[in-house]
This record gives C-alpha cells, structure tokens and sequence, in this order.
C-alpha cells in the first residue's frame, strides 16, 4: 500500500507537533525536496480515501490533518499488518535486506528472475542489489553460487548461516523485548514465545545472570537453530572443540533447556548441537554482583585475561593520560564483562551491539580510548574485537571518566567583595546553595588583602569590584545581589566554557564548498593542507587513515571527525571542510569534515573539544548553519556560537 519512503513521511507528520518543512523532511529522510514534493501529492491523495490530508502552506510546511479517526486508524492498522513487498521498493538497503532473508532462510535455489519479479525490480537493479549482499555473505565467510536454470543459494559454515540470519533477520539497531513480530519469518509467534519462556525459566532456575539483550540474543539463536533443524541443516563442531564443552555446568543447563523446548516444538536437537547453545550461555553469563572478592574474581576471570586488561588501561593511560590505571573497579568491571566476551569470540559468536552509533556519537573519547584494546587483545589474548565489543568496553571507560571527573569537579574560589562582610556572606551562601555539588568558597576577602592570598588551589576569583591587575587564575566581576546574568558567568567558569574556543580553529585551515568524493580523498586534501601549512608531516596522514580502519569516525548528522592515532602537534586545533554534496563515509552522510589534531599531552583539550564538537553535532540547526557559510569569517562565528 504505501512505498517504506511514503511511510517514513507519513511517520514524520504524525510525530510533528508543528508543521513541518519539505526541506526538512528532505534532510530526515535523505532525498531531494522535489522527491518530498512528489511523494506528498500522492501520499495526500491515498489518506483522502481513509479519513485523512496532508495540508501545505506556502512558507509554513506540511501538516497532517485527520478528519475521520476511526477511517484512519484502519488505514493505520492496514499498513501494520500489512507485509507485502510493497513497502521496501524504494530504498536499497531494504531490498539488500529482503534478500539476505530470503536466500538465508530458503532450503533450495531461488531463481533470480522470481525475486526480481517479488520486488517490482529491473534485473540490472537486482544485479547490482546481489553485489551488496555478496559483500555482506563474505563478511560471514559464505559464498553465493549460481546454478544454470536453477538460480542462487548461500553456501557456506552452518553456524556462520546462522551467524548471518542472527545479524540481518531482525532489527539490528534497536534493543526488541518483543520478537514475535520480528521473528515470524522463522517460527509461529507461539513457538516463539514458548523458546523465550523455556531460557528465562531455566536460566533463572541455575542463577544464570543474562543481560535483557542477551536473553533475546539466545532466544533468536535458538529460534533459528529450531527453523535450521527442522530443515536438516546442522551445526558441525570439531570433536576437539567439544571435549571442553561437556563438562561445563552451561552445558547441562543448555541440555534441559534442549529437552524441554524438543518436548514443547517437537523437534530433536543433535548433542553437537546442545554444545552450540551451551556455547552461548558461556559466552553471555555473568557474575551479577560487581563487589566480588579477589577469590571469586580471580575464579571467574582467568591470568592472561586479567593481565590483558592491566596491559590495555596502562596503554590508554600512556596514550590519553586519563589516569585509570588505579581504578580498580574499571579493572572488575572489565574482567567481569570481557570472560564471557572472551569464551564467544574463541568460538566465533558474534554479539549485537544495539548502542553502538549511539555511544560513537555521545562517548567518542572513550570510545577511541577502547580502540586501544584491539591491538592488546589479539597480541595477548590471539582475539579479534570488533566494533561492537569495543562500544561495550568504551561504556566502561565513560564509567570511569565520569568517576574520576565527579571526584574533580569541585572547583575553589575566592570571593573579593568592597562593601563588607554581610554582604560578602550573602555572596558566597547564595552561590554555595545555588552550587552546591560544583562550587566551594575557600574565602571571602576584601581587595587589599587579594594580593596575600595563596592562588595554589584556587581555580577562579569572583569580585564585586572591577580588578586591573592580572592575577594566575580568572577573575569574574559580577554584582552584589546576584542577578541572571552574573549567574550564567559563574556556569560558564564552572563548566569550563571561559576558554576562548576560536583559538582551536585556524582561518587558513577552513574550506568551504568543496568538491571531493569520498572519505580517503577529503582526509588526504585536509592533511596535505596541514602539512604545506607547517603543522604536521607526510606521516599525519597516514595516521589518520590508519585510526580510520579501525572505526569510521561518523557520528550522524552529516559530521565526521576523523584523527591520528597518536599526537602529532603540540597543541589542539582543527582543519575543517565543508562539501558540495554529502559523501558515503562508511554507511553515514557526511558533509563536514573536522579533522582533528591532538596536541601533546593535551588530553583535558581533547575531551573539552570533543564535548564542543558533539555539541555541534547533536544540533541540526547549527549544522545546516554551518553548510549555508559562504565566507571563512562567518563560518567561524557560526562556529564559535556553537563552541
């Protein structure tokens, strides 16, 4: 009935709670605002005929009027229900995903000439569709084989099949509590739910702690392990890997677990099977109570892994100076979370991360600080960590950089006050109420004897009276009886925001409007432009592009930060590019580029800046501000008022 794109507008009318614009329609939705115009008449015309229209007014936007509810919420309740191929024509990704599905869940051959018919698709679209999902089958080690008058089939690992339908069967960014209508292609909704009932008895029974996102991920597998059996498709482990298994208590849960759902869906699992699933309760266990003792940790994590993490928060010290390596409770947390990470990947399990663009976007320099463990973990440890496993450690960074950050957060003053002592009390209660928690009052003082007191622990002075002479610390002048205005200036220093944040951009390192492709080109251009400039050498690049193998830094909202590995300038500063059109970077649009240069031990710098940009990204507003810059000065101050 209505094409996914007609969808996603009619979605983003019903959200709105003013009119909205067919530019930023456009800008959600990732089309030209002729293709918003077009798909409104006709999306107009079809909710006429069920209790609704869209009304456009010149210079205001689209608005969404019901005027028969009970019409439009059975036209609603159609498009829910309905699940015809319809509603995934007009965008490839969804046609990439339809076939995934497809050619992973059918037993036989499927000829290309019948999918493209199901998808109302030329064969040349189709041609090129099969090219992202053969990308896709490779990244699973399957291949897709061709047989004349017969059609396509995925060949490959049976537990990399299941890897796959695992990956692209449902919602992969979201966290979903209910699966049936996500898992209906594999099994009924019942059986489903039986399955799901099954694992949350019998884990709860033998005090097996799974996380929300784990018990759904069991559920799934052991949906699809179900569906695969059923079709005489099996999970073949080498014997040597299984000697290990059986005698894991995991494994007699898995087995009572297998027996039940055999009874319940009439199926019968092979033993090396009741392995498989053993395999995924070793890998997604964990002790619930952090506060463990040195015996149970030490029971719990094994030496190479406890000495791995000692090695990772030694070298994320030495690289960002965040001072962990005395933090004991990162040391558990990490150990507590990455055993069972640990018991996955040495089987090749792969783990959802439904947070990851999330803590990419709010926590990037935790999350570059979490990069780090890849390069330690496959030298110590012989395990790759990818993207997603490295979101889960970052969050345990953040963890930590907010302890030490609330331990420091309490900043001294002085305040300097001429008309006496109850007025400068007054001063420093109003303000030690108002902050209590960020604030602390060392003394209040009157000018003369400013120039006797110690500045060694104080990070500011307020005064009532105007100060000429300069002084280690800043000085704030506000009023006796403290209006809006002196209270703002207070934050400002409290939060840091004093620092002049022009001195992070270089004019001659901004470029506007400019033509280039792809990620690799832009990264080059900026570099090259830094290294004629003088602030770097011919190895920055590379660097970069090096850190950006390791994770694409897009963060959403047409930004990308990319940066090096490691410093390579004494100080912090940005080059920046905006571009004509928005470019492929990794899956994300991309059409500003700030490309970041981390100053020698200037880690406080790096999280500040970081914290500016994100607060840049996060505005949509500023960002199509900042495209709209015609000339370097206005591109700064726009800048700026962001910063």
């Amino acid at each position: 009935m209505l094409s996914s794109r007609k969808l996603h507008i009619l979605q983003e009318l019903m959200a709105a709670k003013r009119p909205i614009t067919g530019n930023d329609l456009a800008d959600k939705i990732h089309v030209t605002a002729r293709t918003i115009r077009n798909d409104i008449k006709e999306l107009h015309v079809i909710l006429l005929r069920y209790g609704g229209m869209i009304k456009s007014t010149r210079g205001v936007g689209y608005e969404l009027i019901i005027k028969n509810s009970k019409a439009f919420k059975g036209f609603l309740q159609e498009v829910l229900n309905n699940s015809t191929i319809n509603t995934m024509l007009d965008v490839p990704e969804d046609r990439v995903l339809y076939i995934l599905r497809k050619l992973l869940l059918a037993n036989n051959y499927q000829k290309l000439d019948d999918i493209a018919y199901e998808l109302y698709i030329s064969k040349s679209t189709l041609h090129k569709d099969l090219t992202e999902v053969k990308r896709i089958f490779n990244l699973f080690n399957l291949e897709l084989v061709s047989k004349p008058y017969y059609g396509v089939k995925v060949k490959g690992n049976e537990m990399n099949v299941r890897f796959c339908l695992a990956e692209y069967l449902f919602n992969r960014k979201e966290i979903v509590l209910d699966m049936q209508s996500q898992m209906q292609d594999v099994l009924p909704k019942d059986e489903i739910n039986r399955i799901y009932t099954i694992i949350l008895e019998e884990v709860k029974d033998n005090n097996i702690e799974l996380s929300d996102i784990a018990l759904n991920n069991l559920s799934i597998h052991f949906a699809i392990a179900c569906k695969r059996i059923r079709n005489k498709n099996y999970v073949l482990l080498p014997p040597e890997d299984l000697e290990a298994i059986y005698t894991q208590f995991e494994y007699k849960v898995a087995k009572h677990i297998v027996e039940r759902v055999e009874e319940s869906l009439q199926v019968t699992f092979p033993k090396t099977e009741i392995a498989y699933i053993a395999i995924h309760l070793l890998g997604t266990k964990k002790m619930a109570n952090i506060s463990v003792n040195r015996h149970e940790f030490e029971g719990f994590v094994e030496s190479a892994l406890r000495d791995a993490i000692k090695e990772f928060i030694m070298l994320v010290d030495e690289r960002l100076d965040l001072n962990l390596t005395e933090d004991n409770e990162l040391f558990i947390a990490l150990g507590l979370h990455l055993q069972p990470t640990l018991n996955r990947l040495r089987h090749g399990m792969n783990m959802r991360n439904p947070m990851i663009n999330e803590i990419k976007r709010k926590y990037p320099f935790a999350f570059d600080a979490a990069i780090l463990s890849r390069e330690v973990f496959r030298e110590k440890l012989g395990v790759d960590i990818d993207e997603e496993e490295v979101g889960y450690i970052a969050l345990h960074i953040s963890v930590a950089i907010f302890r030490q950050k609330k331990k420091q957060s309490i900043k001294s003053c002085l305040i300097v006050c001429a008309t006496g002592m109850g007025s400068a009390m007054l001063l420093k209660y109003r303000l030690e109420s108002k902050y209590s928690n960020q604030l602390y009052v060392v003394d209040t003082i009157n000018y003369y004897r400013l120039n006797e007191s110690s500045m060694e622990h104080i990070d500011f002075i307020i005064t009532t009276i105007p100060i000429e002479k300069e002084f280690p610390v800043p000085t704030i002048l506000v009023n006796t009886i403290l209006g809006t205005d002196d209270l703002l200036k207070v934050e400002s220093y409290l939060q840091n925001s004093y620092e002049n944040k022009v001195d992070y951009l270089r004019e001659e390192l901004i470029f506007l409007h400019k033509d280039l492709l792809t990620k690799e080109e832009v990264i080059k251009y900026l570099a090259k432009k830094m290294e004629e400039n003088g602030y770097v050498n011919h190895l920055f690049v590379n660097s970069v592009l090096e850190r950006e193998k390791l994770s694409p830094t897009s963060f959403g909202n047409l930004v990308a930060i990319p940066h090096s590995l490691e410093p390579y300038t004494k100080e912090t500063f940005l080059a920046i590019c905006t571009l004509k059109k928005p470019i492929d970077w990794e899956g994300s649009r991309v059409q500003i580029i700030c490309l970041l240069s981390i100053g020698e031990n200037k880690t406080s710098e790096l999280k500040t800046m970081y914290n500016h940009l994100i607060g840049i990204i996060e505005n949509k507003t500023k960002v199509k501000q900042l495209l709209s810059c015609e000339e370097k000065d206005e591109f700064i101050n726009t800048l700026n008022r962001g910063l």
